[in-house]
């Protein structure tokens, strides 16, 4: 669905409803903390979504002159998340506001899940293993 945001001696100016997602869903990705976007629960697991795919995290409904905004992430384990979601409310509304001059009312942020950096774990694995002695046989 397209709005129509003003109309010029040259014609009409439109943005599509997903081109505000998308916009949504790389100012949400940007804020240091979160993981990634979610397309929704569905079967109870929470689907994380790359970078292709940023509209799917996020829902707009948009009006003549202002939008509200939902988004769905999944968060960095050890990171406050109200701090983080506050970050991506202010990023969010930055970027669209600046992009489409549309007036943000508001931005609803969901965290669906929590992820573990893979490094972190894996140099806990290995730190574990330098702790333990050699398995050494003396003959």
């Amino acid at each position: 669905m397209n709005t129509e945001f003003s109309s010029t001696d040259m014609g009409n100016i439109r943005i599509a409803n997903e081109v505000i997602e998308i916009i949504a869903g790389l100012a949400a990705t940007e804020v240091v903390g979160v993981a990634g976007m979610s397309g929704g629960v569905a079967g109870g697991i929470a689907e994380l979504l790359g970078r292709k795919n940023l509209s799917k995290g996020v829902k707009v409904e948009v009006g003549q002159k202002q939008c509200a905004v939902d988004v769905s992430i999944v968060a960095d384990y050890g990171v406050r998340i109200p701090e983080v979601a506050g970050e991506i409310q202010d990023n969010v509304k930055r970027a669209i506001e600046s992009m489409t001059g549309l007036e943000v009312i508001e931005v609803n942020v969901h965290v669906l899940g929590v992820t573990f950096n893979k490094p972190v774990v894996e140099e806990v694995i290995k730190d574990e293993e330098l702790q333990q002695p050699p398995n050494h046989r003396v003959l």
